[in-house]
């Protein structure tokens, strides 16, 4: 999730021109556009498998101040350290430790890989001194919320109380779960458009593809992805497909009203989160929020709070692909791969569009229902599977990928990047059904061998 690094204050918002232009703000020029790639691990005592609590020696925060010795600049919330800024973007928290890169803008997948890389090499010289080892799944497999620690941040605070509110599965989402995401860019408002429909349509692919959640608590749950179910069941209000991006005229006004209809979570001033949970954003730009009468919002006001939405494909000032599990290293680049190639070349990207154009808003809602449990046997509109279907659109990645051109030293392109998803329309296997086969044949139901199976 977003963590503050600039704590500047930012203009008042004026109008509704200034809620839009953070949309329009986000427009480049295609030989502008970059890649930022956001992937989290769990963080576990080698010793015991115990997830690390913020303050304990050998903890969460001895692990952040250890990356300083890489460069990376300590960024703290009301005296304590709770992220870190540094060339190679942000290193920030999850809500119960979760340790998360949200890479920095790179201009191609080669260097989206270096960036991963040398960002998992610090974790575990780091991490080799304190004893701490990091898992790359969707959701921890064998703890409970009750034997997760809380990260001190503020706003986790105020969602952490929220939650249980409005759905059954929110503390699971925060807590329990590991993604891998990447945030795209776009030269229009139409290209915009384009790209987001495309990017909703085929996220249940990219969730079939990283399938990597099937236990909980020390068993099979009876999901393939069980942490893309938990968001169907977090908050109606700030989740889900958008059928509204499939209309006639979508654009960034339309995405405009569907933000102001989020409730929010929290403002932020002087250092500190103030719980507005459930009140209107509409209001605060009225001058009517309870929590701060007569005030009315700032643009980063604006975007903290369209940070706290959490559709399968979200807007900002660029476009953020939601679907996948957490994961290891190849899958890590495999993703960003996976998207670049769809959505950078304009071929690929009408090539994905005629795959999907035709499906209804029920086909597509049903295609999302399934994913979570079936994965690549899945259904989709129209006939066939999801693993027949992944591999058309990897296909068709492939060669976006080989038209962008960007190759390596050694002459290779991006393609390569797509291996690991390949394998798995390859074989039908996704990386649930290994931990599954593993789970019910090797490991005797011992779901403490993951962490030797499936650990950076």
């Amino acid at each position: 999730m977003t963590t503050r690094t600039d704590l500047g204050e930012s203009p008042l918002i004026e109008g509704r021109d200034d809620l839009l232009a953070v949309f329009a703000g986000g427009e480049k020029s295609p030989d502008r556009w970059r890649i930022g790639t956001e992937h989290e691990k769990f963080v576990y005592h080698r010793a015991d498998h115990r997830a690390p609590s913020w303050d304990e020696p050998g903890g969460i925060r001895d692990l952040l101040l250890g990356l300083t010795e890489f460069g990376w600049r300590p960024v703290e919330e009301n005296g304590k350290i709770i992220a870190l800024a540094g060339p190679d973007g942000t290193v920030s928290l999850e809500p119960a430790g979760q340790f998360e890169l949200s890479g920095a803008p790179l201009e191609n997948l080669h260097q989206t890989c270096a960036e991963a890389n040398r960002h998992l090499e610090q974790c575990k010289a780091v991490g080799d001194r304190l004893g701490l080892g990091f898992l790359g799944l969707g959701m921890w497999p064998d703890k409970t919320r009750a034997e997760l620690p809380i990260m001190p941040k503020g706003r986790y605070k105020i969602m952490l109380n929220h939650m249980p509110r409005v759905g059954t599965l929110g503390l699971d989402m925060m807590l329990r779960t590991c993604t891998i995401q990447v945030n795209l860019d776009y030269s229009s408002e139409a290209d915009m458009a384009k790209k987001f429909r495309v990017g909703l349509a085929l996220q249940p692919v990219a969730t079939a593809l990283f399938a990597n959640s099937p236990l909980t608590e020390g068993k099979p749950n009876g999901f393939k992805s069980f942490r893309s179910h938990i968001w169907t069941d977090t908050d109606p209000h700030r989740t889900g497909m958008l059928p509204f991006v499939f209309e006639d005229g979508f654009g960034y006004e339309r995405y405009c009203d569907y933000a102001l209809d989020v409730p929010m979570y929290f403002v932020f001033r002087d250092g500190r989160y103030i719980d507005c949970a459930g009140e209107s954003f509409r209001a605060f730009l009225d001058g009517k929020l309870p929590q701060l009468p007569d005030e009315r919002p700032r643009v980063s006001d604006w975007v903290d709070h369209l940070s706290t939405a959490f559709p399968e494909v979200r807007l900002k000032s660029f476009l953020e692909m939601r679907g996948a599990d957490g994961g290891r290293w190849g899958r890590i680049c495999a993703l960003p791969a996976l998207w670049v190639g769809l959505l950078y070349d304009q071929s690929a990207l009408d090539a994905a569009w005629d795959l999907v154009k035709h499906w209804t808003i029920d086909q597509r809602e049903q295609l999302r229902a399934d994913v979570p449990r079936l994965a690549l046997e899945a259904s989709v509109p129209g006939g066939g599977t999801v693993r027949e279907l992944a591999g058309r659109v990897l296909d068709i990645a492939a060669a976006g990928l080989t038209a962008r051109g960007r190759l390596n030293g050694a002459g290779d392109n991006e393609g390569g990047f797509l291996d690991p998803l390949r394998e798995v329309v390859a074989t039908g296997v996704t990386p649930a059904d290994r931990l599954l086969a593993w789970y019910n044949g090797e490991w005797g139901g011992d779901v403490s061998r993951v962490y030797n199976e499936m650990s950076f």
